[in-house]
């Protein structure tokens, strides 16, 4: 039985039973990002569905759906969507980093890990930086399909540098709802179905897939102020060239509210969690 539990803990905690310094905070954060990975890789064909499949499936679906209705061809629309795709892809995954959590609270295994002597936030910090591999992947297979397609960045290399590593850091800070919901929800099937209640709305009324000066007034102020909308809108700017200083305060900033509302009650609520 104690041979079973050890083998769930990352070898740096197990310290604590050889007297041993306590781990610093980084080497704690990254330990459990290694746990993490791990998990991942024993899961390969659940990751390859969702990081690589289902983001190409949906460029395809919607760059030959709607290219010849809203910009006369697939290949001009494309131009316009796929910035707009990659944050419609990736951010729907962030919801990953919520049920995963919650699925080892419910289990038990992060209240084991809070009787060791470790920084406890490491547990969270190690488990959302993991979701980086995935981000990366999608942005990787929607950008392969999309160059197939004839999407051409009007600022070349260096802009669609800057905007893959936008929409990362954009995810990032999202991941962060739904890892508070992971941490107060004690199902996660919770965290799927309040996923479905909080993103969808917020990425269907945006500027992912339209122009939104193609809108009514009141409508166009409303999808504006979206922050999916901000990050569309950056993120097309980055890649076209065409990003202003707005566009990038409100682009960034729309990310940094968010983690900075949302880390918080994730460490009070996890730590809250806790056996004392």
């Amino acid at each position: 039985m104690k041979q079973r539990l050890n083998e769930r803990r990352p070898a740096i905690l197990l310290k604590k039973s050889s007297g041993q310094q306590k781990p610093g905070r980084l080497a704690a954060a990254a330990h459990f990002t290694q746990r993490s990975l791990h998990h991942l890789g024993n899961n390969i064909y659940g990751f390859v569905f969702e990081a690589v499949i289902s983001p190409i499936v949906m460029l395809l679906i919607f760059t030959f759906l709607f290219g010849g209705a809203i910009a006369g061809s697939a290949g001009e629309y494309v131009q316009f969507l796929l910035p707009g795709i990659l944050v419609l892809t990736v951010v729907p995954m962030t919801v990953t980093s919520g049920t995963t959590l919650c699925t080892d609270m419910a289990r038990g295994v992060y209240q084991r890990f809070r009787t060791m002597p470790f920084w406890q936030p490491a547990a969270v910090f190690g488990l959302v930086a993991a979701d980086g591999l995935r981000y990366a992947a999608g942005l990787a297979a929607v950008l392969g399909a999309g160059w197939a397609l004839g999407f051409r960045p009007a600022a070349g290399v260096p802009g669609a540098a800057l905007a893959a590593a936008y929409i990362i850091f954009f995810a990032y800070c999202v991941s962060w709802v739904f890892t508070w919901v992971g941490s107060i929800a004690r199902r996660p099937e919770t965290v799927s179905g309040s996923s479905m209640m909080i993103l969808y709305p917020l990425l269907f009324a945006s500027s992912v897939l339209v122009d939104t000066a193609t809108m009514p007034r009141w409508l166009r102020a409303a999808v504006d102020a979206n922050p999916i909308s901000a990050a569309a809108s950056l993120t097309r700017g980055l890649f076209h060239g065409t990003a202003t200083a707005g566009e990038l305060a409100a682009g960034i900033g729309a990310g940094l509210l968010i983690a900075a509302v949302f880390i918080p009650l994730t460490m009070y609520a996890y730590l809250r969690k806790q056996p004392g």
